[in-house]
């Protein structure tokens, strides 16, 4: 016997609202009620962000999905380009919280616009209609930038580069990253508290990681997005200071993403 029967499906779906996606999902096997319950749009428009229409109506492809659930899991697994390819956005399976990746077009690369040094050229691979392509450089400076306004209140963030590293390269080692609100902190302060990564192919400590769509990933720094009042923050990954040679890295954005 379905011993919540008696209780009202708009309750049920109330309650589950307060939930996460991922147990919304799985109440559905309690029974028939939830089953239903679990269905409705109630419960599945509370999982996106409050401002998602607008952002839904600055998607370079149409958007129209029958059900609040359907667009929920599109966003899950399928990120979508926002502004004519500038951005992606995305949301968090496991918190349903905003994800966006800043495209390299949308980045400062130091020589970005002189071919000699970077290449820009199309790759199927990426979600993007670009990738910057790095040929021959003695030094690499970029950064990427985001309104805090656009990303999820009360919510710590990490910043990715997103790359990948072509056969041949060289001289790809450490490089200095750093985050920091622009309005609050300037370079040469966060400069001194800038982390050591490395781009090399080499596995090791503070070393890339795979993504599942192929794409490697390595964290640039981290913040906390409170009110969303805090202006632009920026993502920076720079060598300057080891001249040789560099060449053989592919980058396709840098990423927002919640913790």
């Amino acid at each position: 016997m379905d011993s919540f029967r008696l209780m009202p499906e708009g309750c049920i779906s109330k309650i589950l609202s307060l939930t996460s996606p991922k147990d919304a999902g799985r109440s559905s096997a309690v029974s028939q009620t939830f089953m239903s319950a679990a269905e409705s749009d109630v419960v599945w428009e509370s999982f996106l962000p409050s401002d998602y229409k607008d952002i839904v109506s600055r998607s370079d492809s149409p958007m129209d999905f029958p059900s609040k659930k359907q667009l929920c899991f599109s966003l899950f697994n399928s990120p979508i380009l926002l502004d004519g390819g500038k951005l992606s956005f995305s949301l968090d399976k496991k918190t349903g919280k905003k994800c966006y990746m800043v495209s390299a077009r949308e980045l400062v690369i130091s020589w970005g616009d002189t071919p000699h040094y970077w290449v820009w050229s199309y790759r199927p691979d990426s979600r993007f209609s670009e990738v910057a392509d790095l040929r021959f450089v003695y030094w690499h400076d970029m950064r990427g930038r985001i309104d805090t306004r656009l990303l999820s209140k009360r919510t710590k963030y990490v910043v990715y580069l997103v790359f990948k590293v072509a056969g041949g390269s060289y001289g790809l080692e450490n490089a200095n990253a750093f985050v920091r609100f622009i309005d609050c902190e300037s370079n040469d302060e966060a400069e001194e508290r800038a982390s050591v990564v490395s781009i090399s192919v080499q596995p090791g400590e503070n070393r890339h990681k795979r993504r599942v769509d192929g794409w490697l990933e390595i964290e640039m720094g981290n913040f906390f997005n409170d009110a969303g009042e805090d202006g632009d923050v920026e993502a920076r990954l720079m060598e300057t200071r080891r001249i040789f040679t560099k060449g053989g890295l592919i980058v396709q954005g840098m990423e927002f993403r919640p913790e």
